[in-house]
């Protein structure tokens, strides 16, 4: 999203393990570019979330000829997302009549997975953490509540609609999202591949 502000603590337990962990707030990305001839959005009323991380690291000596946290390091992580809009809408119904629909998008994610980063220290005290493939397993619940009086027929289209949305403007929402599920309920809950990436600057103490 545009607004990604999380902090992190890394702590050594000894010359070649540490653990970490991460929280801050973050945003999904919006949804304002969303427009059809049925669905139009008008207004952003909030867009939140945040997240909460930890990992454990294994830096490997073998390969690196400083001790942790510097170089090459592997290891487990769990990672926790929470992501909500509040929109208005305005949406045609199936009569050719508009009317406005307040809609609260609600995502959450759990993953775990193995990662493998890289940490750059630089001197003695500013590091640069780069966490570059953390692949894993993670459970997706998105849920879309209406704060408005439509019929079920309506319901069915504006799910119907902002699904196809979703689906053109973000990569691989098929895979995690359970799409006729969510058209008939406003509804998903699926489990599927995750994936870790981050870039965190620090400085050491």
């Amino acid at each position: 999203g545009g607004r990604s502000y999380v902090f992190g603590y890394e702590r050594l337990i000894n010359n070649r393990q540490s653990f970490s962990i991460n929280a801050g707030l973050t945003s999904f990305p919006s949804l304002g570019i969303i427009n059809s001839d049925s669905i139009r959005m008008r207004t952003v009323n909030e867009e939140s979330g945040f997240n909460v991380s930890a990992d454990y690291r294994f830096y490997l000596l073998k390969i690196n000829k400083d001790a942790a946290p510097r170089g090459v390091y592997i290891g487990p992580y769990y990672s926790y997302n929470l992501f909500k809009n509040n929109n208005t809408w305005s949406l045609t119904d199936i009569n050719g009549s508009t009317q406005g629909v307040n809609s609260e998008l609600k995502m959450n994610i759990h993953t775990v997975g193995f990662e493998l980063g890289y940490q750059f220290v630089f001197w003695n005290r500013l590091s640069l953490d780069m966490i570059l493939l953390g692949p894993g397993v993670a459970s997706y619940n998105l849920n879309l509540l209406l704060g408005t009086n439509l019929s079920d027929a309506d319901k069915e289209k504006f799910y119907e609609k902002l699904n196809e949305a979703l689906d053109e403007k973000f990569p691989g929402y098929d895979h995690v999202i359970d799409a006729e599920s969510f058209k008939k309920k406003g509804t998903s809950k699926t489990t599927d591949i995750g994936y870790r990436y981050m870039i965190q600057i620090g400085f050491r103490f």
